[in-house]
């Protein structure tokens, strides 16, 4: 047999088992996202509708929003086998300074915003230096972080510092301006927005699959692939149409966050440092012998941290409409219980950023759909707790069946 008729017969890239077997594979990613759509639907009827009501679904985006920044870091942190125990406090910080540099300094809110950042900057380089090239373990320096930076708050903000700019309170409070005009009665750049979003979708998912033709690498299944596109594409239509029937559309913090999202997945999946920041948690001796520079790595996983501790201090102060000492109050429980529940493991090494959005959201719906029933905050506490339990022992139990049957 010649050469050409060879590599005219070499076969295309082999899909991953069956659908069965992938499905198996994935049986956290897409059992998590099941429960959400379950804990969305039960809720709906029990509200008698009111959960999905437009401007409800508009205001758990806002309430939600610093979970899901926070969350994004808190998923490196883990994968690296870290923890990070200072977010709620670095917030509290953060934006107790910025609205003294609004309020009192009389800055501008643009640079008040950057200045927030770049404190965020400084304090992950402060935590970063002790866990990565001292070697004190991240557990001990970021509970020392979250017992500093409260006291700091406290210090800064002694009383709530209202903030009055209508600019600065446009970044959480507001909605994107409806440029567009209605389509009936939906806005139209709410509309635009969904477009895009779905045409993202497509394009990035088809654009992954070729790759992996590309270098013959093993494919999903077809049936799976089209699946999930169609699944994807109906939800973000859907929540694009109920956020177009909101009084005000599409909320500004969507944009933010939905940009975060698409950042650091990027930078996880596609990325040297994010491919060094798997392989840290997956095994840390084998990643030192491969080349990679563990102190390096996590030294920037914690300046990151403080990026969004940052991003995520701004859009509380903003939304509140004040520095106040006390916010942030258990913010890195909920993000870390984000983390959990959307399936990075405790273990490290496995994790991945839509995974922890899944598990924000069922913690926001959970919280939202409790407080339209009138339960009492107690019970809301009580039931996040079991079910971040349920989600580790999931995880545990599912590795351990999976282990089991290879």
């Amino acid at each position: 047999m010649s050469t050409l008729e060879a590599t005219k017969q070499e076969p295309a890239p082999a899909e991953t088992s069956s659908l069965r077997g992938y499905l198996g594979q994935n049986l956290w990613q897409y059992g998590m996202l099941t429960i959400l759509i379950a804990i969305v639907v039960t809720f709906q009827i029990l509200t008698d509708g009111r959960l999905l009501y437009p401007d409800n679904v508009a205001a758990l985006v806002q309430q939600n929003a610093y979970v899901l920044i926070l969350a994004i870091g808190m998923v490196m942190v883990i994968v690296a086998q870290h923890i990070d125990l200072s977010v709620g406090s670095i917030v509290a910080f953060i934006g107790g300074y910025c609205a003294l540099m609004i309020t009192e300094w009389h800055w501008p809110w643009p640079v008040a915003v950057a200045a927030s950042i770049a404190i965020g900057v400084v304090v992950g380089c402060w935590q970063g230096f002790w866990i990565a090239y001292v070697g004190i373990p991240a557990f001990i320096v970021t509970l020392g972080g979250m017992l500093l930076f409260r006291g700091l708050a406290v210090l800064a903000v002694s009383q709530t510092v209202p903030v009055q700019d209508k600019g600065f309170g446009a970044i959480a409070a507001k909605s994107l301006p409806n440029a567009l005009g209605f389509l009936g009665n939906l806005d139209g750049m709410t509309l635009l927005v969904g477009v895009i979003a779905i045409g993202g979708l497509v394009f990035t998912q088809v654009r992954s699959r070729r790759e992996l033709i590309r270098y013959d690498l093993r494919l999903e299944p077809s049936a799976a692939f089209i699946g999930k596109l169609v699944v994807f594409a109906a939800l973000t239509a859907y929540i694009t149409y109920l956020l177009a029937e909101s009084t005000d559309g599409t909320p500004n913090v969507l944009i933010i966050v939905g940009a975060l999202v698409v950042l650091y997945t990027y930078i996880m999946g596609n990325t040297v440092f994010g491919r060094h920041i798997y392989a840290m948690g997956g095994n840390l001796a084998a990643a030192k012998l491969s080349g990679v520079k563990t102190k390096r790595v996590t030294f920037l996983i914690f300046v990151n941290m403080g990026v969004l501790a940052g991003i995520a201090a701004v859009v509380t102060t903003s939304r509140a409409g004040a520095g106040v000492a006390g916010a942030g109050t258990n913010y890195e429980l909920d993000a870390i219980a984000a983390a959990f529940i959307g399936g990075t493991a405790v273990t490290g090494g496995i994790g991945k950023i839509t995974g922890a959005v899944i598990g924000a959201l069922i913690m926001g719906v959970l919280n939202m759909g409790l407080s339209i029933l009138g339960a009492d905050a107690a019970w809301q506490q009580a039931i996040k707790g079991l079910v971040l339990i349920a989600a580790v022992a999931f995880d545990i139990v599912s590795k351990r069946l999976a282990n089991s049957s290879q």
